[in-house]
């Protein structure tokens, strides 16, 4: 039986040995939108629930080949960017961006933690906003990436709209300003800008300790809603939808803080 061809997303990050973030996060986010996930792998981390114990870089001619592969046989319709980790990554991943054309390029920009730890050094934060943030489709930094992208603090929903409108200036043809980490009824509250349209997009808090793999699992989900060929707001707007139902059913697993769940509907079905 001949099968129907379906959309290609790629995903350029690390993988998360605890399966809940990165690489696995999002090619689980890929399969559920039915679109076929491929990836380049950057980085290789050891971490769990409780947090990342070791990371280890790729070599930046492993990352390319990995990207080369996967377009020059099968093209991708979109494609997502997570954790760098350094320079060499960052200029390497851009590089190929460019030359193999790459459409529907949503930058997950991995710099800061939900905590607010920084991620990565300042001059991987240099190169990630001066190259690759210009090529985005969409890019969607979290409160503390935010700032360090605007150059501005961030405690209220003005603050929010400031600092898109900054980012915006950095060449994304749309920016989507993460409201995870704000506090008391913003905590969710997400603010969008593509140059002429301003939208606050809420949905549903959903009250779970168990949300790691939030930011990676929206922005694979934009990927894959722009490789179905949906407009980047209605991706946006769907993606948003996907993980609040994937936090109503985040998996409770480990000793710290679980994943959400990618493949709620296989929890939720009649045994």
């Amino acid at each position: 039986m001949i099968q129907p061809s379906v959309p290609i997303a790629l995903t350029i990050a690390g993988s998360d040995s605890g399966g809940g973030a990165g690489i696995q996060a999002d090619l689980r986010t890929f399969a559920f939108h039915c679109v076929h996930g491929t990836s380049a792998i950057t980085c290789v981390t050891a971490q769990n629930t409780l947090g990342v114990e070791r990371v280890d870089a790729l070599p930046a001619a492993a990352v390319i080949a990995q990207i080369q592969a996967v377009v020059e046989d099968m093209g991708v319709q979109a494609a997502k960017t997570g954790m760098l980790l350094n320079q060499e990554i960052i200029t390497a991943v851009t590089q190929q961006l460019k030359h193999l054309d790459i459409q529907n390029v949503v930058v997950d920009p991995v710099m800061v933690s939900r905590t607010g730890a920084q991620l990565i050094d300042d001059t991987a934060v240099a190169s990630l906003r001066e190259h690759l943030i210009p090529l985005a489709t969409v890019v969607t930094p979290n409160k503390y990436e935010a700032q360090l992208l605007s150059g501005l603090e961030i405690h209220n929903i003005d603050d929010m709209r400031a600092a898109a409108g900054q980012i915006y200036r950095l060449g994304a043809k749309a920016v989507l300003v993460k409201g995870g980490a704000m506090s008391g009824n913003l905590r969710g509250v997400d603010v969008w800008f593509d140059g002429q349209r301003w939208e606050t997009l809420t949905t549903l808090q959903v009250d779970t300790d168990n949300t790691h793999g939030t930011g990676c699992t929206l922005a694979a989900a934009i990927a894959a809603n722009l490789a179905l060929d949906n407009d980047v707001l209605t991706a946006v707007r769907r993606a948003k939808e996907y993980v609040t139902t994937a936090l109503q059913y985040a998996l409770d697993i480990g000793q710290g803080q679980g994943p959400v769940g990618h493949f709620f509907p296989l929890l939720t079905r009649d045994s």
